[in-house]
């Protein structure tokens, strides 16, 4: 989903872009990773890969750590060695929920599940291993080719489904185009240093961003506790996201999230 759109908004503004999916490169291949980028040699790397099967990681630990911690470094020592900046994805899932405001910078990660707990350690196994690296977190993430409840959820109402949402978690939408946008503008700058990137607003819970899609008019959208769920895998209640650094260097604010999404389903109209 994201790896789509950052190679379509990058191709669309003039980049030259190399873009490999799993099948072409798994990124905790080391030799690999070297030789596509010796062979390459962007100026800069997107990492937009991930295993984000949340209650996959807890059963398959070794590939959630080669995906989300082992993967990553290999790209950070390998964009270090021929001098590429790198950015890297990761999670609002390092933090652990308890908080009730917006998680900044500053707030300590507490990550509790396998999935939160090796994209942590990504983090900071890429900010050893090359000081100029961004990492960029991020959330509720939802756009086309997305296979998540967020970007599935216009096609099923508009297919007269009805849907369950979960009333009581909370976090700040991120429409994958805009996302992809920033992460090039931050490819750009080449500020290293960690980014809280979403779309604008107080964010909200899957149920209200259910209902704030047009496909949702006059259908009825059922509450759903958390806890209720009884998912393999800890999640955090609430995993708000806010940046302390992108306006002091320049960068404006995403779109307000509601005005993404209205965007975003409207493709589901055409």
């Amino acid at each position: 989903m994201v790896g789509q759109a950052t190679v379509e908004h990058c191709r669309k503004i003039g980049d030259e872009v190399f873009a490999y999916d799993r099948k072409v490169l798994d990124i905790a291949n080391a030799e690999a990773v070297q030789e596509i980028l010796l062979r390459d040699k962007p100026d800069a790397v997107i990492n937009c890969a991930a295993w984000t099967d949340v209650d996959g990681c807890e059963i398959n630990i070794p590939k959630a750590y080669a995906a989300n911690s082992i993967g990553p470094e290999i790209l950070a020592l390998n964009a270090r060695h021929i001098g590429a900046r790198l950015v890297t994805i990761s999670t609002d899932y390092v933090f652990d929920g308890e908080k009730t405001g917006f998680y900044t910078q500053n707030d300590e990660p507490n990550p509790q599940g396998v999935y939160a707990r090796a994209k942590y350690e990504g983090e900071c196994r890429v900010l050893s291993a090359y000081s100029r690296s961004i990492i960029v977190r991020s959330g509720w993430i939802f756009g086309l080719h997305g296979r998540n409840f967020l970007s599935k959820a216009p096609e099923l109402l508009k297919n007269g489904a009805s849907l369950k949402a979960i009333s009581d978690s909370y976090g700040t939408p991120t429409y994958a185009r805009d996302l992809a946008k920033r992460l090039r503008e931050l490819a750009e700058l080449d500020f290293p240093g960690i980014y809280h990137v979403t779309n604008s607003g107080d964010g909200t819970s899957y149920a209200d961003f259910v209902r704030a899609l047009p496909q949702a008019e006059g259908k009825t959208i059922e509450d759903v506790s958390m806890n209720d769920l009884k998912r393999p895998a800890p999640r955090p209640r609430n995993s708000r996201l806010r940046c302390l650094l992108s306006e002091e260097i320049g960068l404006k604010p995403l779109p307000f999230w509601k005005d993404a999404l209205n965007d975003f389903a409207l493709q589901f109209e055409i």
